[in-house]
């Protein structure tokens, strides 16, 4: 009999739920802005066609939101990439605190 609980969880829990939990919502957040970042570029351009200079300075809204989208979209696909990569059937914890990683002990 134990005084002292002792939660269990394997790695790959812990990083699904940091990612589900944190990770997830601010690519989210983060691709927001960057859309409202290109959109807010297009309508200055849209409502300048006289200016040249809020024109080109609005081109360059719209440029750094597209980057900033591309940029959120690689490292939600890339956070996917390496949980599916270390998968559970991967990582095994056992009961005494050994771990394999594959076929690696």
């Amino acid at each position: 009999m134990t005084i002292i609980p002792i939660a269990e969880a394997s790695v790959v829990t812990l990083m699904g739920k940091v990612n589900d939990v944190i990770i997830n919502p601010i690519i989210i957040f983060v691709f927001v802005l960057a859309t409202v970042y290109f959109l807010y570029g297009l309508i200055q351009y849209l409502i300048s066609p006289d200016n040249e200079e809020i024109r080109t300075s609005s081109k360059s809204h719209m440029l750094w939101g597209i980057v900033g989208m591309f940029i959120m979209i690689s490292v939600f696909g890339i956070m996917n990439i390496i949980l599916n990569t270390l998968g559970e059937e991967n990582i095994k914890i056992e009961s005494d605190g050994s771990y394999t990683v594959g076929d690696i002990k």
